[in-house]
């Protein structure tokens, strides 16, 4: 079964969150989005900027997501987006911009809802603001550690010198997280979450893409590096690989080989999925990510091919399929 995974998108006011939310649901993707709009205030105005573009949505107005005393709140807003009879592929949380994003993690990993997983956390950072952000709210450094993906947006506002200092000191300052530079919120949306293979009907009512002129894909700011291996792969090294990131790698996808074990692997930040897998592709992975030293990443899991398969040692890969973090 395809899990429909469910990315956070956190950031303070005035970051660009929106912006992005709405440059996702413009791109021609094909893509199902359904939305939870965490507006912090009586009036929702991020739902009114979105409602006419979403396959389907649900407001929390008055007050903030990451709040809900049970997470069956949230899972029951889950539910709505997530059932068979209305379908979507990807779900978008956009936070308000007073919640405090771990919670906010802690609540997509905590749901029970079976047809979703986590998809990641995107924290929004204001360029031009940053350094007057960082005197008004110090917590934004932690902040910045704790995201699985940074996009350093309204880098139009600012100099390209300026521009490359506040890049240097998030790049820092975020300690190893894949930084994005963007403007307007144009991201590349299979960054965030992927493709799906879907036919195009032979009629249908006109879409929201159809009635606006769409962005085009935004590719600047981030790359992929492959890895393909026959041989197995030593399961201790690798999980070592796993847990240790190289420093700007947001996702990975593909297969894993350990001799007589398949796994299907999916990660995006901190979190690990490993699912036995029956069929035999070998290893083949895609590492997606920012600023990403590919030689390093080649060679380390080239060290962790075991040309032996009788030499592995024992070990229960999915003891490491949990979120890592502090």
């Amino acid at each position: 079964m395809q899990l429909i995974p469910v990315l956070v998108v956190a950031g303070f006011l005035g970051s660009g969150k929106t912006t992005l939310l709405n440059h996702l649901l413009r791109a021609r993707t094909g893509l199902r989005i359904g939305v939870i709009v965490n507006d912090f205030g009586s009036v929702n105005i991020d739902a009114m900027t979105v409602a006419a573009q979403v396959d389907s949505m649900v407001t929390l107005g008055n007050g903030c997501l990451c709040c809900a005393i049970d997470v069956s709140d949230l899972d029951d807003m889950l539910a709505r987006l997530a059932k068979p009879d209305a379908p979507v592929d990807v779900i978008v949380i956009e936070a308000s911009g007073l919640a405090e994003p771990p919670a906010m993690v802690k609540l997509v990993l905590g749901s029970t809802n079976p047809h979703v997983a986590y998809g990641g956390l995107v924290e929004v950072v204001d360029a031009a603001e940053f350094e007057s952000t960082r005197e008004r709210h110090p917590q934004i450094d932690k902040h910045l550690r704790y995201a699985d993906l940074l996009l350093l947006n309204k880098m139009d506002r600012i100099d390209p010198a300026a521009g490359n200092r506040v890049l240097s000191l998030v790049r820092e300052l975020a300690a190893g997280v894949p930084v994005v530079p963007t403007d307007h919120g144009r991201v590349d949306p299979h960054l965030l979450f992927d493709p799906v293979d879907r036919p195009d009907p032979a009629e249908r009512q006109l879409s929201f893409d159809d009635l606006n002129e769409h962005e085009p894909h935004v590719h600047a700011g981030y790359e992929s590096v492959t890895f393909e291996s026959d041989q197995p792969m030593n399961p201790i090294r690798f999980a070592r690989f796993l847990t240790d990131r190289p420093s700007g790698l947001y996702r990975m996808k593909g297969y894993a080989h350990f001799g007589g074990e398949q796994y299907a692997l999916q990660t995006v930040g901190g979190y690990i999925d490993l699912r036995r897998e029956p069929e035999p592709h070998g290893t083949r992975l895609v590492m997606i990510g920012a600023a990403l030293d590919g030689e390093l990443i080649t060679k380390t899991l080239t060290d962790a091919v075991e040309p032996d398969p009788a030499s592995l040692d024992p070990l229960d890969l999915l003891s490491v399929t949990r979120h890592v973090r502090d």
